[in-house]
């Protein structure tokens, strides 16, 4: 079940809210005590993440939980640099349990949220790699004001009595961001400029009535390992033709690559001309396919 953009927080008696957590989807497939973790896109990472695996081995039921899984940094926030490979020993993992989709081989789908979340927790075992995500009934706006001070990246609402859409986008989960962000597809790199070496910026795409769209160049936010790392990836990706349909800017000093690698940026706005302003980079994400990626735009419930 996806979650839909929407432009700002909200009051209603009817709707709970959670933090958003700024990592990745992993629902975890307990069986026999046996734990199976998949991606977004359907992935097994088990071997990943055996730690977290291993932590979930004590649920007390066959089940099939939905869950992000973060990094926690020395600041106690949960930050999507750290998930990367590079990083990941500088901080702690945490896996926040959010939702049960079956259990003992009932399928709890079309049962009330809150109904799913209370056999959530009483299945889950007392670990320092497992987190139940708690929520609050009502009060979206004050919530989302302690979310800014604690820097995080937004709040989760949630309608109380909704059932679980599996592999759908609904209006019944929403996330409010306190800052933009963007997947984004890499779709090039600019020849390295003054001191910095291997690649100077990313070229910037999105899918689009079925073709790719240019939305800007990202040159910021990467460490010399990142570079290094990421260079070696995209070299393997070479292309000799742009993706793009125009001509986009420093076109003549960029190499193209495959459209297949996606990452994540933050961003001020969105141009006039449909461009991210002031980009930084994030990191690769591994759980979602090149294709699926379009611009996120924010629904209203006005």
């Amino acid at each position: 079940m996806l979650a839909t953009l929407t432009d700002s927080p909200f009051d209603d008696p009817d709707w709970i809210f959670e933090d958003k957590f700024d990592g990745f989807r992993m629902v975890a497939e307990i069986r026999r005590g046996r734990v199976a973790l998949y991606s977004r896109n359907g992935k097994i990472i088990s071997h990943s993440y055996v730690e977290v695996a291993k932590a979930l081995e004590g649920v007390k039921a066959d089940a099939v939980i939905d869950g992000e899984l973060v990094a926690i940094g020395k600041d106690g926030v949960s930050h999507f640099q750290l998930l990367q490979n590079a990083l990941r020993h500088e901080a702690k993992l945490l896996y926040c349990a959010f939702d049960l989709m079956f259990a003992d081989g009932e399928d709890l789908r079309a049962l009330p949220l809150l109904e799913r979340k209370k056999r959530l927790k009483a299945i889950l075992p007392r670990h320092k790699l497992i987190a139940f995500s708690n929520h609050r009934k009502g009060k979206g706006t004050k919530f989302f004001a302690e979310a800014e001070r604690r820097h995080l990246e937004g709040i989760m609402a949630k309608r109380a009595d909704s059932p679980y859409a599996s592999g759908r986008r609904t209006a019944n989960w929403l996330k409010v961001k306190t800052a933009q962000r963007q997947e984004v597809v890499i779709a090039g790199f600019t020849a390295p400029r003054r001191t910095r070496p291997f690649f100077g910026a990313l070229a910037l795409a999105v899918r689009e009535n079925g073709g790719w769209r240019y939305i800007g160049h990202v040159g910021t936010g990467f460490s010399h390992q990142v570079l290094e790392e990421l260079h070696g990836k995209l070299l393997k990706l070479k292309t000799a033709k742009s993706p793009f349909s125009a001509k986009v800017k420093d076109a003549e000093v960029t190499t193209w690559v495959r459209p297949s690698l996606v990452a994540e940026v933050k961003f001020a706005e969105w141009t006039s001309k449909g461009e991210l302003r002031q980009p930084v980079y994030l990191g690769l994400r591994s759980d979602k396919k090149a294709k699926d990626v379009v611009r996120e735009k924010s629904w209203s419930r006005e």
